[in-house]
């Protein structure tokens, strides 16, 4: 790493954020193969798994995705039989998402995962830890720069 130059590529924060980024999920491609569930179709599991039954649009806030990015993602694991969609009885305009046995069922071999990931990384529970509160105060510093950016000037 060359300090003295501010603009060197590899010690920008974007150029390891993004190859970190990159090689993390393509990590993951092995690990969800067996599960038939590709990254983005994981990261939907998890959340239906953490909150229950969700509509199409609060997924998206979970993920931090747009609503007409994640549709794809759920007309797929509809197909592998893993959620259910239907339009909400009280609003024809909502899009709730539901897990159906199956899916239910697939938790328990996605438990083994954190730990599978966890050794393909080469990172300890602590390291994880770490990781992750650093990553949080990376997008909690983000969004409350996104936040100042819009904001009206006086």
């Amino acid at each position: 790493m060359d300090l003295d130059d501010p603009l060197a590529l590899e010690s920008q924060i974007c150029f390891a954020l993004a190859v970190a980024s990159r090689g993390v999920i393509s990590a993951y491609r092995s690990v969800l193969e067996p599960l038939r569930l590709t990254h983005p179709q994981y990261l939907v599991m998890l959340a239906l798994w953490q909150h229950g039954s969700l509509p199409v649009r609060r997924i998206a806030e979970l993920l931090r995705l747009e609503p007409a990015t994640v549709s794809p993602l759920i007309k797929r694991l509809e197909a592998l039989d893993y959620v259910t969609r239907a339009r909400s009885a009280s609003d024809e305009r909502v899009v709730e998402v539901t897990l159906t046995p199956t899916g239910a069922d697939l938790r328990r071999a996605a438990e083994a995962i954190p730990g599978q990931m966890m050794a393909k990384l080469d990172i300890d529970e602590a390291g994880v830890r770490d990781l992750h509160a650093t990553m949080t105060r990376i997008i909690a510093a983000v969004d409350a720069s996104n936040v100042s950016d819009s904001s009206p000037a006086s």
